[in-house]
């Protein structure tokens, strides 16, 4: 019998600025380890949680990674399989870098391959949204699409679940900035005004059709002038002290563009060169800290393997 497998799951930018629950991006860091082994008792059991502080739940009907694997199991009709989960979380909550997509992401694969890879990755998609689900109350996979597969994916239709990988130029650098503070997703989603101006959505739509050509044809000026979020952003940054400030740094520093990653707190740049995003770096988090903010940056190219057994 195996003595189990240990699955890596990175976190994820979503909305990426003008693609609000259609685009988003994996990071190569930080990331959630999942690992799935030999249980004592028929059925799926959690039998270990480290890093979250003692917040998670231990019942696999009420836990991110627990819901996304006892899908898995009972699409495949062995639920009785006696499996232990362990769920080692290496990235805080409520931070916008997808920490619970990247559980329930982790949890399928991990599953997926200690029950002899039933399923091709690809088919894993469902199982990972609903345990996603349970975090945040909505249905989507601009967080789980990318940590799942990597890249930069674009949503086609969230019911259906259709996604496409956008292609994305070599030498495109991705740095987040997580301060230290908490915005859970469905509080960010609550102050969304469901009205959009037309002029909003002419100009929401442009930049998002912009962006994605911008990446296709490695055009980094037309991304440049696409990442730019009208409608969303200018909600949803008053909750992020500083903001107006920690952005204007990241684009006087030769940011390609900057937004909020997902529902916030964090705040992702994308850099042309690592010199930039370096420089962007440190001034973007010495005006947290002159905030008084404690802050923790992630600098990397866009990660294109997603979630993997290592």
């Amino acid at each position: 019998m195996s003595a189990g497998y240990k699955a890596y799951a990175p976190a994820s930018v979503a909305n990426v600025a003008c693609g609000f629950d259609v685009l988003g991006f994996a990071l190569g860091r930080p990331g959630d380890e999942i690992i799935a082994k030999p249980g004592i008792e028929p059925g799926l059991k959690i039998t270990k949680i480290t890093g979250d502080g003692g917040l998670l739940p231990y019942d696999v009907q009420k836990n991110t990674a627990g819901v996304a694997a006892l899908a898995l199991l009972e699409a495949l009709d062995r639920s009785r399989e006696p499996i232990g989960l362990e769920i080692h979380k290496k990235m805080p909550f409520g931070s916008g870098l997808g920490s619970s997509a990247a559980s329930a992401c982790g949890a399928v694969v991990a599953v997926n391959k200690y029950l002899g890879n039933p399923l091709e990755k690809k088919e894993l998609l469902p199982f990972a949204v609903l345990g996603e689900q349970v975090a945040d109350g909505a249905y989507h996979a601009d967080n789980v699409a990318p940590s799942l597969f990597g890249g930069m994916i674009l949503i086609q239709d969230t019911r259906k679940l259709t996604w496409r990988r956008i292609p994305t130029p070599e030498g495109l650098l991705a740095l987040v900035i997580h301060p230290q503070i908490k915005i859970l997703t469905r509080e960010a989603r609550e102050i969304i005004s469901p009205q959009v101006d037309l002029s909003q959505h002419i100009k929401q739509s442009s930049n998002l059709a912009g962006l994605v050509l911008g990446l296709v044809y490695s055009d980094f000026e037309l991304i440049g002038e696409s990442l730019d979020d009208v409608i969303i952003e200018p909600q949803r940054s008053k909750l992020i002290p500083g903001f107006a400030e920690v952005k204007s740094a990241a684009l006087g520093a030769g940011a390609l563009g900057c937004s909020i990653s997902g529902a916030g707190p964090s705040i992702f740049a994308l850099f042309d060169n690592s010199l930039k995003a370096e420089t962007a770096e440190r001034a973007m988090l010495d005006h947290f800290s002159g905030l008084g903010i404690g802050a923790e940056s992630y600098l990397s190219p866009i990660n294109q393997r997603g979630t993997y057994i290592c």
